[in-house]
């Protein structure tokens, strides 16, 4: 799934933003937080544990001098206990792998940016916010969402 279905902001079009798991597999493509929805209905499904994670990174890729949150996923692992993943699919500065119990997500935070710690039950509200309000590529990377601090 993380390699198969687009990140959105790799692959910019005219398709809708997807919010619902059956509109990224019905597109073929979503935003991290769209993708993290989807593969939480996955492991769901399959009586795996699973939450919503964020970090706070630059956006600035997008747009100039902007930071937005990062969407991922708590996995509860027998082995391991709750390890996050994170369904972005790989890019070129961009590099995640599920190598239990070392956790390595697409993106590091730096200065400016950081993780949200908690596990969460459902996507934050200004994530789905974001996903309804904002249709296009072009809205969704003015407005992404974001938070200041934890």
């Amino acid at each position: 799934m993380r390699d198969e279905i687009k990140h959105s902001g790799d692959y910019p079009s005219d398709i809708p933003t997807t919010r619902k798991a059956s509109e990224v597999l019905e597109y073929q493509t979503g935003w991290c937080y769209a993708k993290a929805i989807l593969l939480a209905a996955l492991l769901r499904a399959n009586g795996i544990p699973t939450g919503f994670a964020y970090q706070r990174l630059s956006c600035s890729e997008y747009k100039k001098d902007i930071y937005c949150l990062h969407g991922l996923n708590w996995i509860y692992l027998k082995e391991h206990g709750w390890y996050r993943i994170d369904a972005r699919g790989n890019k070129e500065g961009a590099d995640a792998q599920f190598t239990p119990p070392d956790e390595k997500l697409a993106f590091e935070t730096g200065e400016g940016e950081f993780d949200l710690p908690e596990n969460l039950c459902d996507p934050l509200p200004e994530v789905i916010e974001a996903l309804q309000k904002y249709k296009s590529y072009d809205k969704m990377i003015c407005h992404f969402p974001d938070v200041r601090c934890v």
